[in-house]
């Protein structure tokens, strides 16, 4: 807790220094969502790996990410100003920035892509929430599976399988904090 704390300080404090103080306002869930970043070229990566070892903790911190690309994946084609619309896999590996985990790479219907990233040669898990046959991992959401047992039976299924669990939130929870005392009853990482 306490690293993710000085970490998050950190970010603010470079993106300030970067950016402006205006760049540090935050969204719904407590990330930065600066509107002046719709402007310029950012590598939010650079600048979260820039505030991990000012924090003192780079050999501490591995980074995952939610890609969520359905969210711009228009008349195929993603809609980014800064990577190939054609390709994105390319862009993602888990050697570069040291991702463990990558969650919806692609749209859920972009099963080429799909294909050409679950082949590459690389330790990755892939976490799958829109997407669920093509992923190692399981995305447990205790809001949508029904229970709190239902969701230690999800996650008993998903590790015996061999798959890894990462225990998600839902945007506008509140700050209690079960899930966090879920994930460690559960051993599941992320």
């Amino acid at each position: 807790m306490r690293i993710g704390a000085e970490v998050y300080h950190n970010l603010k404090n470079v993106i300030k220094a970067k950016y402006g103080k205006d760049a540090t306002n935050v969204g719904d869930e407590g990330g930065f969502a600066p509107t002046s970043w719709r402007t310029t070229r950012v590598r939010p990566l650079e600048l979260l790996k820039t505030a991990i070892e000012k924090a003192g903790y780079p050999d501490k911190i591995i980074i995952g990410m939610d890609v969520a690309a359905s969210e711009f994946f228009r008349s195929g084609k993603y809609d980014l100003d800064f990577k190939s619309p054609d390709d994105p896999s390319r862009h993602i590996s888990g050697r570069e920035a040291g991702r463990p985990s990558i969650e919806d790479p692609f749209d859920q219907d972009d099963w080429e892509h799909w294909a050409k990233f679950t082949l590459r040669d690389f330790r990755l898990t892939i976490v799958g929430d829109d997407l669920t046959k093509a992923c190692n991992c399981l995305l447990l959401k205790v809001n949508q599976i029904g229970s709190v047992t239902e969701s230690i039976q999800a996650c008993k299924l998903a590790q015996s399988s061999g798959w890894g669990v990462m225990v998600s939130h839902r945007s506008g929870e509140t700050e209690d904090t079960f899930i966090s005392d879920l994930v460690v009853g559960l051993c599941t990482g992320q």
